[in-house]
């Protein structure tokens, strides 16, 4: 029979069996590419075949043959409006026609096929970034036709769903896919959906050339400096230095490739925190080091100078003996001043002093003795400590960090 006689007196705009019993529509997907999948705007792009088939009654006609029709033909048929859900752009391809396809069965029911491309909202979670596992989705659901019109179903169950498994993704390895059929309840009526979900689990080998590796070997060269003796200034400064600007240029390049997501604290942020606190702990520690140095060198020097001097006057005095009551006051004022400078063991109540003065000497008795508990009295042992202690923190550190973000 020729396809007007078919369609005379058929109305488009009114679904198969009107007015009674909803049309069942089944459907299959062929996902033939996922292009690119955004972490920035949190979607991704797919290309899929997108097939429904329904019956309808109007169309039936005799013998057992099945006719392909052109694709304009779809203009004069009633076809589903179904639409993509949380779908930010899609498109039907057009080249070299429109990629659509009508099949016409015996029995009245038709084949619909269409090649579609969209870019799909997908909610991710990026607190394990690079060690994370997103889920998105594939949500097909009826436009306008509620469920007492139309109910939507899955062809063959899981294996309505073809290509997926044979993807090859740049960043990611789909773990597995499952289907489900659900309804979406809207102010203006309960609505058939059906939902297309998958896992992508993110390759992190790329993430672990770039960006650990890197960082780790970064922090090992910043314990290079405890191998070097504490009078070589310029050589642990450049090596402190460079370590930490160079971990600062791997920290802004690691987050300037996802410059829309900085709300989020990932796991590579974490671990290049713990290792900038390293290399920069690295360089506090030689600071600390070469100041305790300095002090003791310092402090020694004013020890040795008075008494010499005070040496030489006496063998001037004594050779001249000349003004011994003078020597006498002299000594005095010597010994005096030598209770001023060491003021670590002052005797505050052996002096005349007034009582606000004795507060003053007690506290600074008490400070002296504080800075005391924290004074370095070798400052060599600080390297010596840290070639041990900066290592096994790190080990430590690193064993919770790949325990956590991988186990938990």
């Amino acid at each position: 029979p020729g396809f007007e006689n078919l369609t005379m007196g058929y109305n488009k705009y009114l679904r198969p069996y009107f007015g009674g019993e909803p049309v069942q529509i089944a459907m299959s997907l062929d996902i033939a590419s996922i292009s690119s999948i955004s972490e920035s705007d949190m979607d991704y792009t797919a290309t899929i075949y997108l097939r429904q088939r329904w019956t309808d009654p109007r169309l039936v006609f005799h013998g057992n043959k099945s006719f392909t029709l052109d694709a304009r033909l779809v203009e004069l048929l009633w076809v589903p409006d179904t639409y993509i859900v949380e779908s930010k752009r899609s498109f039907l391809h057009d080249v070299t026609v429109g990629n659509r396809l009508i099949r016409l069965f015996s029995n009245g029911t038709i084949l619909y096929a269409l090649r579609i491309t969209t870019t799909v909202a997908c909610n991710m979670d990026l607190s394990k970034y690079p060690m994370d596992t997103q889920t998105c989705r594939l949500q097909l659901e009826s436009w306008g036709y509620d469920e007492n019109d139309v109910i939507f179903t899955w062809l063959r169950g899981n294996d309505s769903v073809h290509g997926i498994e044979k993807l090859r993704l740049s960043q990611y390895t789909v773990e597995r896919y499952y289907t489900l059929v659900s309804k979406s309840q809207q102010e203006t009526g309960s609505y058939p959906r059906l939902i297309l979900q998958f896992e992508l689990r993110r390759n992190v080998l790329y993430f672990i050339l770039e960006t650990y590796v890197p960082s780790t070997l970064l922090v090992m060269l910043s314990w290079v400096s405890f191998w070097i003796t504490l009078d070589s200034v310029p050589a642990r400064t450049c090596i402190g230095v460079t370590t930490v600007l160079s971990m600062t240029t791997l920290m802004i390049g690691s987050r300037s490739s996802l410059s829309k997501t900085n709300c989020f604290i990932k796991a590579i942020d974490v671990y290049l925190g713990i290792c900038f606190s390293f290399i920069f702990g690295a360089l506090v520690e030689y600071a600390v080091a070469h100041y305790s140095s300095s002090q003791k060198c310092a402090a020694k020097a004013p020890q040795e100078g008075p008494a010499n001097e005070r040496t030489k006057e006496m063998e001037e005095v004594n050779i001249t003996n000349i003004l011994n009551s003078s020597i006498t006051s002299y000594k005095r004022k010597i010994s005096f001043t030598s209770i001023e400078i060491s003021s670590d063991n002052v005797n505050c109540s052996g002096l005349t002093m007034k009582t606000h003065e004795k507060i003053k000497c007690v506290l600074r008795n008490k400070m002296h003795r504080i800075i005391g508990y924290f004074t370095i009295q070798n400052p060599s042992n600080v390297d010596h400590y840290s070639k041990l202690l900066f290592p096994l923190f790190f080990m430590l550190v690193n064993v919770f960090y790949w325990a956590y973000y991988l186990y938990f």
